[in-house]
Order: structure tokens, then sequence, then C-alpha cells
């Protein structure tokens, strides 16, 4: 048992769209990532997810409205709603996630940017 220091482990890593592992709670995983541009439509249809914005502002897109999340905020995916996180102007925004282990990237979708292992830093 170890405090982490969030900040620190972003600075392990610099792939975007790929998020590595931080911790593990019971059945459920603490991931870290990097997001710069837009990533690809999806949903989860048995697992919820969260984010939470370490550093930027996340434009978290549903059909027909974006939600804005900013630094220090979180979010929650309910599953089965589609979705496609967005970061605006260039900007890299650092992201917590926490999601069940059994949760796929891109959840119903194979893309290019689709990752099947995350590693653990």
């Amino acid at each position: 048992m170890k405090s982490i220091n969030i900040k620190e482990k972003h600075l392990e890593f610099n792939q975007q769209w790929h998020p590595h592992r931080i911790a593990i709670v019971d059945n459920m995983q603490v991931l870290l990532a990097k997001l710069k541009g837009e990533f690809v439509w999806h949903s989860h249809e048995e697992e919820d997810e969260l984010f939470q914005v370490v550093k930027g502002t996340l434009y978290m897109q549903f059909r027909g409205r974006t939600e804005i999340v900013k630094e220090g905020e979180i979010i929650v995916i309910p599953k089965g709603v589609e979705h496609n996180p967005v970061t605006k102007d260039g900007e890299e925004v650092h992201v917590l996630l926490f999601e069940k282990l059994t949760t796929a990237h891109t959840g119903n979708v194979t893309h290019e940017k689709t990752k099947t292992e995350y590693p653990s830093i």
C-alpha cells in the first residue's frame, strides 16, 4: 500500500488514447490516459465508465449534445450510452478512468485506436 501521485504517473508515458493501469480495486481498474483530438463513437453495453479530468477540458459528445468536463470534474457514462471523448484546439487532456476490468477500450466498436491491453505503471 503506497500513495500514487497521478501527475507523476502521467509523466511516465506519452501515448495518446492508450490507457495505463495504476491500480485495481476489487473488479475495477483505475487508468490514466492522455487524450488529444477526437476518439471513437462507442458504447459499453454492460459497464459504466467514470472520467475525471486531471488537466485540461474534455468535451464528451453524446448524440444530440456535448457535455463540457473541466479540470477537477468527473462525468459518469452509464452503460449503453453512446459517447465520444474529444479535446479542442490541440490541447492534450489528462484523465483518470475508473471502470470494470472487463470494459473494452472502444466498447462495441473495433477501430485502429482500439487497445486490448493496458500497461501497468
